[in-house]
């Protein structure tokens, strides 16, 4: 079976929200001592995802 892919686009600012919810999820999740390793995954690839220019009609 072929892994279906996503593509989310993002303003600065709904990104932004983006990392500081990730961020503070990550930090609960070592507060309980709870794996948290997929977290520091998604926070690396938000953080070097590109930018991408949309035009909105």
């Amino acid at each position: 079976m072929k892994d279906v892919k996503y593509h989310l686009y993002f303003s600065y600012q709904e990104q932004s929200q983006l990392l500081k919810a990730l961020i503070n999820l990550k930090n609960e999740l070592i507060a309980q001592g709870k794996y948290h390793e997929p977290v520091d995954e998604l926070i690396i690839k938000v953080t070097k995802a590109r930018r991408k220019k949309l035009k909105i009609i």
